[in-house]
């Protein structure tokens, strides 16, 4: 068996493998022996022929026929076996000189001497040199057999000679002693049981090498023809899979080598030239064949190893390949969609507040966004470290470093271009309102000098030096040129805008021309003058006619809040001089009046434009997106988690468009030419706006749902067919930010109004959107409560609700839990309804919105019917006692702070004097109708009206207590809140 080297520096994978296949194919392909030892081990135990390992003087194998008196019995096949056998073990150069026969017949007849030469000369399959028969030792038998062979020579049919030997010392002649066995004379060491173990061992350990190579040569195959997944789990699974495989390779491959080693230690440690004593030729030759079959393995191996790390390295290349592909189809999904998103943000503010707003919103997108961009950046780091690493797919990993950088890029230079133009428009509108603030402090100005002063000359001069120092602050608080303005914020002006700066322009150029009649008008009376001199007020006229909107009115959408408008004018300053009969008194007084009129009409002129705008956006969101839910053309468009949920979505705004376009808008219209009387409107109408507290109260519900499905391609569909620049959830927000906007406007509208008609109207109004505002804030918290067993409704009226600290004193509690509650106290949230006050622990949520609302957990209730209270607790101004059944239970509570405390304490003694106001007309009633149907006499313990009377007596002695209204049993069963006893 010759073997060929592989190369171990091959660096193509497939060269590798064609190598690896060769080596394979060479081992499988070497013909050991055409038979095994295994196969024919019972026909060699026989012993009729032996291979001892002896060489003729060239090198020719001998193969020894010892006395085997069956030697004609043994049969043909057998016989075949055994010498096709022996004759393939020697090498080929060995077996090629051609074998020699040494026949032992000594004990044996010439007949059979005869047989088994003829025999042997028949069927020997190879190559003869010679044939050596030690004859019969007997003189009858030797003298025959010279005869005989004289004269049957030519029936042997033999191509070489056969020489008859006398006696072994004739055979040394031609054989060495020491290549011949001790039965033969000679000295070589031969056991035929010990040889044909060795030569089983040797054949086994072939045949393992063998199936070796089959096995590697199939796994090679199966590695070189795998095509490359295309995703990361097929990757990682082939990955796996041919790991796997590889390791049972390679434990074959061990298992070989130590049974080659194995076999080797065997046949023993001997010199290659096999010069010592006792060591025959077949001995070397069979350890030079197991020598050679374990440097192949080991050569196999070694070109295997090689072959399995570059189809590792290109697995494991492929697999970052995919994970590299798919985290950038991921991110680039993603950087498109921001980038899609930043496009649609065109808006520029209408208004300072508004314009904070964008900016406050472009700074959470991008915020939001930073996590994508980074993780984009991140991805492209990877993939230029795969080129640095000499990946095999470097053309495609390339582009796709390149997109990556280029959308962040592009992501940045968009998030500064839009910054910067929202910059621009935050310096307009603030410069804006500066110059309406300065507009605005002027018309107060004009409008707090009065005019019965102004008559003197000192008051003319005083008057007068105000308006040019207010003149003097024209330069850092006006528009300058129109022109300038236009061209210095060209990029952001858009129709309305420069509307809206025309307008600021016109109304500050307005009060400039009042400025200038006022200042003309004074300096004449400031003039020393020799007789009165009748002065002429400037004609309210020229600021009524002024083309500029007026200081209550304040651009934008409802997200900018008019409260910061309406204070940063400054509190009205009323004259205080007394009104004078004059003439010029009576001036004075008119331009005062002249002067709130137009303010009045100003905040009813905002609060129509507004009331109108607000209309027309419900209209707009429940045609363009409540309606298109039902829309069956949009319904592929819809996600799962919105059908049938438009109720949640909208709540009941329907309910408020229909109140406000077909009643109170035009009822507010009629107003218009007296707002001083507009809250009479609102007081007729004030039951109508309870529709808001089921608004607010769906509103977290609502807000949860858009937060599930913002980005459903629905809401953008309709966004874009309305050329909406916000989104549904801004304009969800409108009706909260409505009902709060009223009770601004109605301040505004009292302030200039208060010697009008419709004062005490406008200040009842204002009361009422108030408690309407507390009551939707109290029900708001009021939902959030868990725990309740009963029903919330039969408790009455929500009246009052906030946190506070509250220690508790039972009588019939254990001592030591009195000592620890008196002083260590819970923080409980109570709700205090006329029926009923509760007491919850305030749980906060984690979030966003609706889920990081708090909840609060029921813990305990006490009957308004059994409590009472004791106002002032010592050493603490913000602490009250409320007390149950007769004090046996006393919960200390600390308010945060006094006025809190106040406004409890007043809330619970109108509750327990109502109660016992209801007590004495249930007892009169009931007195009344004993009077009127004269029953007959009753015992006095069983008189309901004895008792009634003996329990009102009783309630009205405490009730008279200076510091404590204690509750009492109605006549009039209340409902029973759930028992107490909840743990805190």
């Amino acid at each position: 068996m010759t073997g060929s080297r592989l190369s171990l520096l091959c660096r193509d994978l497939w060269a590798l493998w064609l190598l690896l296949k060769a080596g394979a194919d060479e081992i499988m392909h070497q013909d050991i022996v055409p038979l095994c030892a295994a196969d024919i081990q019972d026909q060699l135990k026989k012993r009729f022929a032996y291979l001892s390992g002896g060489r003729g003087q060239d090198g020719s194998p001998v193969i020894t026929f010892p006395d085997y008196p069956a030697f004609s019995e043994i049969p043909d096949k057998e016989f075949q076996n055994v010498m096709t056998y022996l004759t393939s073990i020697p090498s080929l150069q060995d077996a090629g000189i051609g074998f020699i026969l040494v026949i032992d017949r000594r004990r044996d007849k010439w007949t059979s001497v005869k047989a088994s030469v003829l025999r042997i000369a028949a069927s020997f399959p190879a190559n003869l040199q010679l044939v050596l028969v030690l004859r019969p030792t007997g003189f009858f038998q030797r003298t025959l057999s010279d005869i005989a062979f004289k004269f049957n020579r030519d029936d042997f049919k033999m191509k070489v000679p056969v020489i008859m030997l006398s006696s072994v010392p004739d055979l040394h002649g031609y054989i060495d002693k020491s290549q011949l066995t001790e039965d033969l004379g000679g000295t070589l060491d031969y056991c035929h049981s010990r040889w044909l173990c060795q030569r089983t061992a040797i054949e086994s350990f072939a045949l393992m090498v063998k199936q070796t190579a089959q096995m590697l040569q199939s796994f090679g195959t199966e590695l070189a023809e795998t095509e490359l997944p295309n995703d990361v789990q097929s990757t990682s699974s082939v990955l796996c899979a041919h790991t796997e495989k590889k390791d049972k390779a390679k434990e074959d491959l061990r298992l070989a080598l130590k049974e080659g080693h194995s076999v080797l230690e065997n046949l023993g440690e001997l010199q290659a030239e096999g010069s010592e004593p006792g060591v025959n030729q077949d001995q070397l030759d069979n350890q030079a064949t197991v020598q050679r079959l374990l440097a192949q393995l080991n050569e196999t191996e070694a070109a295997f190893d090689e072959f399995w790390a570059k189809h590792q390295q290109k697995l494991e290349q492929c697999l970052q390949l995919r994970h590299f592909e798919q985290g950038f189809r991921e991110v680039k999904a993603i950087l498109d969609t921001v980038c899609q998103k930043i496009a649609t943000f065109t808006d520029i503010g209408n208004s300072l507040a508004h314009v904070e707003h964008l900016l406050r919103d472009l700074a959470s997108f991008e915020e939001k966004s930073s996590v994508s961009v980074e993780r984009a950046r991140a991805l492209s780091l990877d993939g230029e470290q795969l080129i640095e690493n000499k990946h095999y797919a470097v053309d495609s990993i390339r582009p796709k470093c390149q997109e990556l950088r280029h959308l962040c890029d592009q992501f940045s230079a968009d998030i500064v271009r839009r910054r910067g133009l929202l910059s621009k428009s935050l310096e307009l509108h603030r410069r804006l309102e500066t110059s309406l603030k300065w507009c605005d402090e002027g018309i107060y100005l004009l409008a707090s000098q009065p005019v019965d002063k102004c008559q003197s000359q000192d008051g003319a001069e005083a008057a007068l030096q105000e308006i040019e120092k207010f003149l003097e602050t024209s330069a850092e608080n006006k528009i300058q040129e129109l022109n300038t303005i236009y061209k210095e914020y060209e990029s952001i002006l858009n129709q309305d805008l420069m509307e809206h700066v025309r307008k600021v322009f016109q109304k500050q150029a307005s009060m400039e021309e009042v400025f200038h009649r006022r200042q003309a008008s004074l300096k004449k009376l400031a003039a020393r003058q020799t007789r009165p001199v009748q002065p002429v007020a400037p004609r309210p006229e020229a600021l009524a006619k002024s083309p500029c909107p007026s200081p209550g009115i304040r651009r934008g959408s409802e997200n900018s809040s008019s409260e910061g408008g309406a204070l940063r004018r400054g509190p009205y300053r009323r004259a205080k001089s007394e009104m004078s009969e004059s003439r010029q008194g009576r001036g004075s007084a008119g331009e005062e009046e002249e002067s709130l009129a137009i303010l009045r009409r100003h905040v009813m002129s905002e609060l129509l434009d507004t009331e109108r705008a607000y209309v027309e956006e419900l209209l707009c969101v429940l045609e363009g997106y409540a309606a298109e839910m039902d829309n069956p053309l949009m319904a592929h468009l819809l996600s799962t988690g919105l059908h049938s949920k438009k109720d949640v979505l909208f709540g009941n705004m329907e309910e408020i468009y229909h109140f406000h376009n077909r009643i109170f808008l035009r009822e507010l219209e009629n107003y218009t030419d007296c707002p001083e009387l507009v809250g009479r409107c609102f007081l007729e109408r004030m039951e109508d706006f309870q529709i808001y507290e089921k608004y607010c109260q769906n509103k977290p519900r609502s807000e949860s749902l858009w937060r599930q499905c913002s980005d459903c391609p629905f809401f953008q569909e309709c966004q874009r067919k309305l050329d909406h620049k916000l989104s549904l959830d801004s304009y969800l927000l409108k009706p909260v930010q409505r009902i709060t906007k009223y009770q601004l406007l109605l301040k505004e509208m009292l302030k200039y109004s208060k010697n009008c008609e419709g004062a005490e109207d406008l200040q009842e109004a204002l009361s009422s959107i108030l408690g309407i505002l507390k009551a939707v804030n109290d029900s708001m918290h009021l939902i959030a409560i868990t725990g309740y067993d009963g029903n919330l409704g039969d408790l009455g009226k929500l009246l009052m609700q906030g946190s506070f600290s509250v220690w508790t004193d039972h009588k019939r509690g254990h001592t030591k839990v009195k000592e620890l509650a008196r002083f260590k106290p819970m923080q409980r949230h109570l709700f205090l309804h006329e029926k009923a006050v509760l007491f919850c622990k305030k749980r906060e949520e984690n979030g966003e919105g609706y889920e990081k609302a708090p909840s609060y957990s029921y813990k305990q209730s006490l009957n308004m019917a059994a409590v009472g209270i004791t106002e002032n607790v010592k050493g603490d101004a913000k602490k009250f006692e409320i007390w149950y059944n007769a004090r046996e239970e006393v919960y200390i509570v600390q308010a945060p702070t006094p006025e809190i405390k106040a406004a409890w304490v007043n809330e619970i003694r109108k509750v327990l004097t109502s109660q016992l106001q209801a007590c004495r007309e249930a007892s009169q009633h009931r007195a009344l109708e004993q009077s009127q149907s004269l029953p007959l006499p009753a015992p006095t313990s069983t008189s309901p009206s004895r008792g009634n009377s003996r329990n009102l007596k009783k309630l009205e002695e405490r009730k008279t207590d200076p510091l404590s209204l204690e509750g009492y049993v109605s006549s009039a069963p209340l409902p029973k809140p759930p028992e107490k006893g909840k743990e805190p």
